[in-house]
C-alpha cells in the first residue's frame, strides 16, 4: 500500500487571516500539517508516499527535500488547477492500493491507521473516511446504507461528512477519461461520479476531525490533539 497527499492548494483563507506560512507548513501541536500526515501514513503501513505541491510556495518542496522521512517520498510540483487534477497528477506514483489524504485534515493519532486496516479488508473500489464533526466550510455530506456502503454524496441531509482521508484501488484511475469528458474538476465531484457509476465505496467512521482552513482552526486542531475542547 502506498499513500498520496494533496497539498497543492494556495491556502488563501489562512493567508487572508494573516497566516504567512504555506498551509502544509503550518504547525499544529509541534509538527507541520504535512509532516503529520506523512508520519501517520507511515504508521498506517504505507511503503511510499507521493505528494503534489504548488510551485507558488517552493518552500514546501524545499522543506520536504531537506528532511528525513520514515518512508520514501516522491514529489510532484505543479500549479494544479483543481483538486481532481491534483489526484490525477499522482497517478504514475499510485500503482497499487493507496491511502489518500488532504494535507489539512487533522485526525486523532492512529485514526488513519485504523481506517486503512478496515478499508483494506473490504471488497469494492475503496472507502471514504467519515466524521460527524461538521467543521468544514464546504462539507461533503455522505449517506451510507445500513451495511456501510455509500449510497449518495452531496449536500445532505446526513449526519456524516467526509473527513479528508480515502482508500482506493488503482483502478480508480480508469475513470479519468470519463471524468475529463464530463468536465469534472473537484475531487468531491469525482467521488459522487464513482457512486453514480455503481462502484462500491464504503463509509468508515474515523472519529473527530478538524479541517484547517482558517487561523482559528490551528488552535482548534491543537486542542483536539491535546484531548481538550475543539470549540
Amino acid at each position: 500500500m502506498k499513500a498520496g497527499i494533496l497539498a497543492a492548494g494556495l491556502g488563501s483563507r489562512l493567508a487572508q487571516g494573516g497566516i504567512r506560512v504555506p498551509k502544509p507548513l503550518v504547525e499544529v501541536a509541534g509538527d507541520t500539517l504535512i509532516g503529520r500526515v506523512i508520519r501517520e501514513a507511515a504508521a498506517a503501513g504505507a511503503t511510499a508516499v507521493a505528494i503534489i505541491t504548488t510551485p507558488v510556495h517552493p518552500q514546501v518542496a524545499a522543506y520536504l527535500r531537506s528532511r528525513p522521512w520514515p518512508l520514501p517520498l516522491s514529489l510532484r510540483e505543479w500549479d494544479s488547477p483543481h483538486s481532481l487534477a491534483s489526484l490525477l497528477a499522482l497517478r504514475p506514483y499510485l500503482d497499487e492500493p493507496f491511502l489518500l489524504s488532504t494535507v489539512d485534515a487533522v485526525l486523532a493519532p492512529g485514526a488513519l491507521a485504523g481506517f486503512a486496516a478496515r478499508a483494506r479488508s473490504l471488497a469494492g473500489l475503496g472507502a471514504l473516511g467519515l466524521t460527524r464533526h461538521l467543521d468544514d466550510d464546504k462539507p461533503l455530506y455522505a449517506t451510507p446504507g445500513e451495511d456501510g456502503r455509500i449510497l449518495r454524496l452531496g449536500t445532505g441531509p446526513s449526519p456524516w461528512i467526509t473527513a479528508g482521508c480515502y482508500y482506493f484501488l488503482p483502478r480508480v484511475f480508469e475513470y479519468e477519461a470519463a471524468a475529463r469528458a464530463r468536465g469534472l474538476t473537484a475531487l468531491r465531484q469525482f467521488l459522487a461520479f464513482l457512486v453514480e457509476a455503481g462502484e462500491t465505496l464504503w463509509g468508515l467512521d474515523v472519529g473527530p476531525a478538524v479541517d484547517v482552513d482558517h487561523p482559528e482552526d490551528i488552535a482548534r486542531a491543537a486542542a483536539f490533539l491535546a484531548g481538550g475542547p475543539e470549540g
